[in-house]
């Protein structure tokens, strides 16, 4: 299953109204568990390895996935409003950030830099794969939300962008 599959089944549930969605790829080992709370919000997915699958790197196309924050309880609450022009990049996976491909080298990208919708801003890590995520906007980076080597949530805000 790729991200941009499971994009587009936040965006069918966002248009259907639809509160819970489960999906089993039983071809790549796969199951996806996605549940919407009462006011919008998203709790973090669960996307559970079967027995004998092997783990290959999702696609990072598509748009944006929504935004939310979780209060450590489980239950998730609305994300913070941000400026006019200014979007948040989120984490399309659970795992381990990185902001650049080695520790000796440098940064994908960082506070004032400009980038494009292919422009590769970080990578996280998930069950051993290193999957290069892109930022899917144009501007110039205003935030780094994270610090390199920490975890990070689905849905989790990464960078702030400022599109205009």
């Amino acid at each position: 299953m790729d991200l941009k599959l499971i994009r587009n089944l936040v965006r069918i549930m966002e248009r259907g109204e639809v509160d819970e969605l489960e999906i089993e790829d039983d071809k790549a080992g796969l199951r996806v568990h996605l549940r919407r709370g009462p006011s919008g919000s998203y709790a973090a997915p669960s996307v559970m390895m079967m027995p004998g699958a092997s783990a290959s790197p999702g696609d990072s196309g598509g748009a944006p996935a929504p935004a939310f924050s979780s209060d450590g309880g489980g239950a998730a609450t609305e994300a913070p409003v941000r400026a006019a022009g200014v979007e948040e990049i989120t984490s399309p996976m659970i795992g381990t950030f990185y902001s650049a491909s080695s520790p000796d080298a440098d940064d994908f990208t960082g506070v004032g830099e400009r980038i494009n919708d292919d422009s590769v801003i970080c990578i996280i890590e998930a069950m051993k794969v290193m999957n290069e995520i892109k930022a899917e906007c144009s501007g110039e980076i205003v935030e780094v939300l994270v610090e390199n080597g920490e975890p990070v949530e689905f849905g989790q805000p990464l960078f702030l962008v400022k599109t205009r």
